[in-house]
Formats: structure tokens, sequence, C-alpha cells
């Protein structure tokens, strides 16, 4: 009767109202348009009635903006995929120069990786034959410019000794396409001649019909490979279990995870709220398993999801009460 109590309540049922509607429009729920919904990400801010500050922000981000939301104070609570490049700005690897007082909450898994695909006339096995060869290729890459694909990418090929400026000074192409891995300019240009090498992640897109065409993955060997682990990048394969008609297995970089995370001094009190939060809707929140939430596996590391930083203390002790945690 007191949860029914307090739904029923002016300003509850306002914020309510306005939350549920945002929760519509962000699945595209709108007919008649004449094109798709474009509106799908939300910012969420609560205060107190009558506060003249907001005092908590809830961030849907995908990306490294997220990391800068949550340093800044502009966001409490954000979403940052993959894994990776929070295990590089606690660390202060990478583009981080420092540091960065991070914690995570959980991690919701989903588990991918970054390919590196060329065409079938390609005659490059590793991205350590196009460093040394230096060859005018043709990339292209995910035109979402803040997309953490690039910040990934950037750092895979810092190691192989070269970058995307490097590649336009042999002469070489680095597009930016507004697609999918799977699109017409990109997949499309990778078989029709007129990319040589696409750049991504979301594997299931576009990995079965590359390989179709005979195209293949590059490799990225054991020395590079080390070197990447060493900043926190992990190394995952792509695997003949995955693609039965790969020709091998190929070593790479994982891109899998969507840690939701906070500033390692965020109050005790928050996040419990937070993870409370999330027990009492896991059955209402869409993940890629089945039924309600797994929270009992969104807490540890797991292959699907990366657990690259430690719990925020509050919330290792909520999932230890839970059950989750032994």
């Amino acid at each position: 009767m007191a949860r029914e109590s307090a739904f029923r309540r002016p300003r509850t049922m306002r914020s309510q109202l306005m939350l549920e509607v945002a929760s519509e429009l962000s699945l595209g729920h709108v007919p008649g348009l004449q094109d798709e919904w474009p509106y799908h990400q939300v910012m969420i801010h609560l205060r107190g009635q009558g506060d003249e500050k907001w005092r908590l922000c809830f961030f849907a981000s995908d990306g490294p903006e997220s990391i800068d939301a949550i340093m800044s104070g502009d966001a409490s609570f954000a979403i940052c995929n993959p894994g990776a490049v929070l295990a590089m700005a606690v660390r202060g690897t990478g583009p981080y120069p420092e540091p960065l007082p991070l914690r995570a909450i959980m991690v919701l898994p989903q588990f991918d990786q970054l390919g590196f695909g060329v065409a079938p006339s390609a005659t490059w096995t590793s991205l350590t034959d196009i460093a040394e060869q230096r060859p005018p290729i043709r990339i292209s890459l995910r035109g979402q410019r803040d997309h953490s694909l690039h910040v990934i990418v950037n750092e895979v090929l810092r190691v192989h000794g070269f970058s995307l400026d490097d590649v336009e000074s042999w002469e070489g192409e680095v597009r930016y396409d507004d697609e999918m891995p799977n699109g017409p300019s990109r997949l499309g240009g990778l078989q029709n001649g007129t990319v040589d090498l696409v750049i991504d992640e979301a594997m299931p897109m576009w990995a079965a019909k590359t390989i179709d065409f005979g195209g293949r993955f590059l490799e990225i060997d054991e020395p590079h490979l080390q070197a990447l682990e060493q900043i926190g990048l992990r190394r995952v394969a792509i695997t003949r279990e995955e693609w039965p008609k790969l020709a091998r297995d190929v070593w790479t970089v994982d891109f899998s995870g969507w840690p939701v995370f906070c500033r390692e001094d965020l109050d005790d009190e928050i996040v419990r709220a937070f993870c409370i939060g999330l027990e009492n809707r896991k059955d209402r929140i869409p993940w890629y398993g089945e039924g309600p939430m797994r929270l009992d596996i969104m807490c540890k590391d797991t292959k699907e999801g990366p657990l690259d930083i430690p719990l925020h203390q509050a919330a290792e002790a909520f999932w230890r009460d839970q059950g989750y945690l032994h």
C-alpha cells in the first residue's frame, strides 16, 4: 500500500508521466511519421521538489563522452560501450593521460569483437603487413565520430606504429560512412572493390556476409596483442565456432559489454538507491537474454560482459547482500 500511495502523489505522477512518454518515444513508437523517429537516447534529471539544483542525472550514453559527463558532474550514472574504454580511463592509458576515479555498478552483457575486414583480393593477413607495406589503402570507418570505435582503432593502429593520418600520407583514403558495417557503401564497397578495408564492431551484422563473398579478417599478432593488453584492451578471437566458413581463428580485441558506471566518490546511499531501482525493475528492462535481467551475472566479470573496472563499494555491498556475489 505504501508503494501504491507514493505512486499516486502529484509530484510522482507528473514525473512518471514524463518518464513513461520518454520510454515509449525512445522505442520509436510514433506512427504516422514519414521518417523513423530519430530521438532514442535519453538523459534524465532528478531533484527534490522546489530545489534550485538538479541533484542526479542518468545518461543513457554509449561512447566516451559518457566519461567526460561523469567526471564533470554533468551525469551521475552513465553507460559506455565497450568496457575497454573505461579500462583505459581508470588506468590512465590510451587517450587518458592520468587515471580517472570511475567505478562500475554492473555491466549489460553483449559479446562482440573489433573486425578488420578486407576484400578477397587483399594480400595482407595482419595489421603488421599494412604497417610494413604502407599501401594506398582505402578504409571505411563508421561516420559517428564520437563512437568508441574510433578511440579503440586509434590505439590499435598506434601500437602498430601508424595512424589514419599516415594512411592518407601513403596516398590512401580514410572514409567516414554514415552506415553500419553492413551498409551498401561499406560491406557493399568491400564486395564491389571500392573499399579495401572495413573497420567496425557489430560483427553479427557483417562477419558472415564478408566470409561468404571471400573476404577475410586481418589478425593482430602476439606482440601487438600484448601491447594492447598493457593499456587495458582484452584479446579475443573471431572463431570458426561462431563463423564455420572462416578459414581459421583470427585474433583481435574485445568490444563487449555496456558497463553502467559512476564516480568512485559518489555517495553510497545514492549508489545503493540506483541498485535498488535496477533490482526492482529488472523484469521491465530489455536485454539480450530471456526473461528478467540476470543481475546475478551482470555484477561479475564474464566473456559477454567484461568488468574491466572495480565495482563501486556500495554496489558491491548491495549485490553481495542480494546473494549475487560470494
